[in-house]
């Protein structure tokens, strides 16, 4: 699977990468390479993977370097979504050396965090393989770093839950606990009137602990039910309750999913199980520059 940004996910990187290098130059710049190395100096490294993963975040290269003085040319050997050994080779990287010493760390803490997500997604969709389910991801992540992190879910096979509080509508524990009453199905209903009154489609999720919670929302056939941290033969109930009473709505597994649990949780029927860790918790992909000396 190869992947690219889209123009939102372009323009989020393109800000990070700006606030990124502000953060590490200042009003000054790489002081050490000014005083170290020739500005006449030019040469070619090499991007290359110390451990097995999951690629995901090239396209952040030539925004960096397009913020450095002189020509900076590369040529990649990967794409994004590749799965990829220890010493591969993804790109060779040519120009001035004081500019590719001065992008390196921009370039490679995007990279190893986005290859991270990726590599960890792939590792929990692997995990399910041959079941019903799909893995999905969260909110659960970086301010403004939100698009780049649901993008390197994607390179890593996963799917991607709502962008955010204005694209998908939830109705979980808390806002149940704010209107002072348990019953899913009212919330439902008033969410239907809602989308209705203002001619949005979306679908309506809501989250639900209980049998009895279940029961009272799949009377008003949400597209959606979130079963929160249940163990499997609870979430087997659960898929056999919905067979009966409203088919078509969608099952989603939550709450402390890890790899050790998730093919259990998978197998019971669920359609959806959805990780936070895949993005809060993702470990980096090392990745490195290779110098020629």
């Amino acid at each position: 699977m190869s992947l690219v940004f889209d123009e939102a996910t372009l323009q989020s990187a393109r800000l990070l990468v700006r606030l990124s290098l502000e953060e590490d130059l200042g009003t000054i710049g790489d002081i050490t390479s000014m005083a170290t190395i020739p500005e006449s100096l030019n040469a070619t490294v090499r991007l290359v993977v110390r451990q097995a993963g999951i690629i995901s975040g090239l396209a952040v290269m030539p925004l960096v370097f397009e913020h450095l003085p002189g020509l900076v040319t590369w040529k990649t050997f990967a794409t994004d979504g590749d799965a990829v050994k220890a010493g591969t080779i993804l790109a060779e990287i040519s120009g001035p050396v004081r500019s590719l010493l001065t992008g390196e760390r921009t370039v490679l803490n995007f990279m190893t965090h986005l290859s991270g997500i990726a590599s960890r997604t792939a590792e929990f969709v692997a995990a399910i393989v041959g079941t019903r389910a799909t893995i999905l991801d969260t909110r659960k992540t970086l301010p403004g770093y939100r698009l780049l992190q649901k993008y390197a879910v994607r390179c890593g096979g996963g799917v991607n839950h709502r962008m955010g509080l204005y694209d998908g509508m939830l109705i979980k524990d808390n806002h149940l606990a704010a209107r002072g009453e348990s019953r899913c199905a009212a919330a439902v209903s008033d969410a239907r009137t809602f989308l209705a009154g203002r001619n949005l489609q979306t679908a309506i999720e809501i989250e639900v602990d209980t049998i009895d919670q279940l029961n009272d929302a799949l009377c008003e056939r949400p597209e959606i039910v979130l079963l929160d941290n249940m163990q499997p033969d609870l979430l087997r109930q659960c898929v056999e309750i919905r067979n009966r009473l409203s088919p078509a709505t969608l099952l989603e597994a939550s709450g402390g999913v890890s790899l050790q649990t998730v093919r259990s949780i998978a197998e019971t029927g669920v359609e959806r199980i959805s990780v936070g860790s895949l993005t809060h918790s993702a470990t980096a992909l090392d990745l490195a520059f290779d110098w020629p000396w």
